[in-house]
């Protein structure tokens, strides 16, 4: 395997530290606020009442989604090992929570995935069993909302309540085995996924091939999200260029590039945990409207009220 989930180097991270320094700076917190009619900023989210334990309500959750089928499964785990199904993420994820005390009443559900509606998928899941979530992710999956997104989302988080950090880049799978692509519903022709990803990953191989050359779009406020994805991706060229399949090792790439800038929102906002933080960190993995998406988790974290990393509990998930 090419891809090493939780390993950024030095040399990656100092490269990519005017990306961060410009992304706090520039990136807006649009997406991490909602506005009322009025214009003022509405620190209102609602959370899903506690009545029901959130074990039930991932049994409801999953109750209309397809079985899972077994020559499929076989397919996305021999590309992807790892990873399980959502209905087994759910599952194993809030059996872990409701352990340390995350039920429906006192969680509030963040996200940092990418805009596409293909990830809305796992999304929903979870919002169906923790209530409303805030938005701090954009294109690819990179918390565009930044340190601004983040202390405002941990203001909302109920009082001694509990916060479940959802991230991470998705990939499509076809029913034949092709990365990269996958089925979408209404839609004949199988389409890219994720088109973010791959228009930076053709704007990396036209640079590592010499055929184009590095034009940071950065400063371009129209397309301001993919410039800075195409920036952040430019450490992994080399292992892009040497990977046996590069849609496979692409998602992977984007990951460890959004580990570096989610350990820094965490690390900084991390007094302002109340009673607990959950990390999960991952490749979503989409696949057609008739078969349960898969998620490979690479971090599942475990922060105290005083911010301290208590527990790894990654090993629980697979």
């Amino acid at each position: 395997q090419l891809h090493h989930p939780r390993h950024t180097t030095s040399r990656i991270i100092s490269t990519m530290k005017l990306s961060l320094a410009s992304i706090a700076l520039l990136a807006a917190s649009a997406s991490a606020f909602t506005t009322s009619p009025a214009g003022r900023v509405s620190t209102r989210l609602a959370v899903a009442p506690g009545e029901t334990k959130a074990s039930e309500k991932v049994v409801q959750a999953f109750a209309d989604k397809p079985e899972e089928d077994p020559e499929f499964d076989a397919l996305v785990k021999s590309n992807f090992p790892g990873a399980i199904n959502n209905r087994d993420l759910a599952t194993r994820v809030v059996e872990l929570l409701e352990e340390k005390g995350f039920d429906p009443s006192n969680t509030l559900l963040a996200t940092s995935l990418c805009a596409d509606e293909l990830a809305r998928v796992l999304e929903d899941e979870f919002v169906s069993i923790y209530g409303n979530n805030f938005n701090l992710g954009g294109l690819s999956g990179f918390p565009f909302a930044g340190n601004t997104g983040w202390g405002a989302m941990s203001a909302h988080v109920p009082d001694n309540g509990y916060c479940l950090t959802i991230h991470g880049p998705h990939v499509g799978i076809t029913k034949e085995g092709q990365i990269g692509k996958v089925e979408r519903s209404g839609i004949a022709l199988v389409d890219n996924c994720c088109g973010s990803a791959i228009a930076a990953s053709n704007y990396l191989k036209g640079i590592t091939d010499g055929s184009a050359n590095i034009n940071p779009r950065i400063q371009q406020f129209t397309d301001f999200q993919q410039g800075a994805v195409q920036e952040l991706i430019l450490p992994f060229g080399k292992r892009l260029a040497r990977a046996d399949e590069r849609m496979r090792e692409l998602p992977y790439a984007l990951y460890d590039s959004q580990e570096v800038m989610v350990t820094d929102i965490v690390n900084t906002g991390k007094a302002s945990i109340k009673q607990g933080l959950a990390v999960l960190g991952g490749i979503q993995i989409n696949t057609a409207p008739d078969q349960l998406d898969y998620f490979h988790p690479l971090r599942f974290d475990y922060y105290d009220a005083d911010g301290n990393l208590v527990e790894n509990m990654l090993p629980y998930l697979r």
